[in-house]
């Protein structure tokens, strides 16, 4: 009894000890595995080491970083919401060039810009800014135009004016030491007292003037004001015979209210105004610059009408090449006033008077009146449908009462 239990006890060890080591192997070999997952049983542990190296657990791809370099890839230039212009490239201007000055607020500092831009390749045209941004013609205490504006004449001594105001005027003004309010009836005919003694110091030194309008503004109340403002401007330059130029069409909508954007000169739709619904953007001022240019143009002669006589359609199209005949052309006329260019009838449209008898169709035309007689079937036949008159002549020995008619027989 005592020989099996000894026998009993070496065994069991044995089976403890090599238990212990494979529990020991299956922990090395799937280390990783049951890490992540543990075993829930015994049997598991003990048997779960085979099914793990018949299937190996899929690996999961850890995205990797990539290091940044210092290369960079070369990236499309980026398109703009506003088309491309080409740039314009200043000329130097003439020692006699013409002077055309531009007075008025910030508005008008605006528009001399564009207006710079417009005269950069003539050299025959200047233009100065003599703009005060601040200004207008209700605080003539900060800066009197109606005062300055005859010292400014005198000594830029232009060809032309042009004057740009009245953003700054929605504020009371003082008339014979009272404050008026705005649009009041006493402030309304201080006001235009003022823009036409301004107007008036043009006139007296012989300087047209040319006078922009006001545009719509983003505040609703600000727009009305700008309106009646346009109006008595309007007067105030007309009364002279000076030119007042409107400009609302062009920064409004279809219905009449602001926009801030709009057509450029170029027909493009752009941003015309600033965020502030007051100032305008580089392409605004150029568009404001274009409703001046023309009567500017007119003005100092610089127009259609002034440079077509000069330049003739030979000189356009460059002198004859070698082998070729020679043609003779005439200037264009302008249609509006063909005097401009010394004629008054294109070339060889003055006829040569006929004398003598007229001998061809055409000369009896023209000289006689006389249209030749219609040929048989032609379109101008007016003979055709209409029966020709036979005359009947009476057989001899016949009897006058009786007629040719056809006498049924009986």
């Amino acid at each position: 009894m005592h020989e099996r239990a000894s026998t009993r006890l070496p065994t069991t060890r044995l089976l403890a000890i090599a238990l212990l080591a494979l529990a020991t192997v299956f922990i090395d070999v799937a280390g990783g595995a049951f890490a992540q997952e543990r075993p829930r049983t015994l049997l598991e542990f003990l048997f779960r080491g085979g099914r793990e190296r018949a299937r190996q657990p899929e690996r999961r791809q850890v995205p990797q970083v990539k290091k940044r370099t210092t290369t960079r890839r070369a990236t499309a230039p980026s398109r703009s919401s506003a088309p491309s212009r080409p740039t314009v490239d200043a000329v130097e201007k003439a020692e006699d060039a013409r002077v055309v000055v531009i007075v008025g607020d910030f508005l008008a500092g605006g528009l001399a810009e564009g207006l710079t831009t417009v005269f950069a390749e003539d050299p025959t045209v200047r233009i100065v800014d003599r703009s005060n941004g601040s200004s207008g013609f209700v605080r003539d205490d900060f800066y009197n135009w109606p005062a300055e504006i005859g010292p400014i004449l005198d000594e830029v001594k232009p060809a032309v004016g042009v004057v740009m105001m009245g953003s700054n005027d929605r504020q009371q003004m003082r008339v014979d030491g009272n404050r008026e309010s705005v649009r009041s009836e006493k402030w309304t005919a201080e006001y235009a007292t003022r823009a036409g003694t301004l107007a008036q110091s043009f006139a007296e030194r012989g300087v047209p003037v040319v006078w922009v309008g006001l545009p719509a503004f983003k505040f609703s109340t600000m727009t009305s004001d700008m309106l009646a403002f346009n109006d008595l401007q309007r007067n105030a330059v007309e009364t002279v015979g000076g030119t007042f130029v409107d400009i609302w069409e062009g920064f409004v909508d279809e219905n009449g209210a602001y926009a801030a954007t709009g057509p450029d000169i170029n027909g493009q739709a752009v941003r015309l105004r600033a965020g502030d619904g007051i100032n305008f953007t580089q392409a605004g001022r150029r568009k404001i610059a274009f409703y001046a240019e023309k009567p500017l143009k007119r003005i100092l002669g610089a127009g259609p009408s002034s440079i077509f006589p000069d330049l003739g359609v030979p000189e356009l199209l460059g002198p004859p090449t070698a082998g070729q005949p020679t043609v003779e052309r005439t200037p264009p006329i302008a249609l509006g006033d063909p005097d401009l260019d010394g004629g008054d009838e294109l070339l060889g449209a003055s006829l040569d008077p006929k004398t003598g008898e007229a001998v061809t169709l055409s000369e009896k035309l023209a000289i006689e009146g006389k249209t030749p007689a219609p040929r048989p079937g032609r379109v101008d036949d007016f003979s055709i449908g209409v029966e020709p008159a036979v005359a009947v002549v009476p057989q001899p020995g016949a009897d006058r009462d009786e007629t040719s008619a056809i006498v049924p027989a009986r």
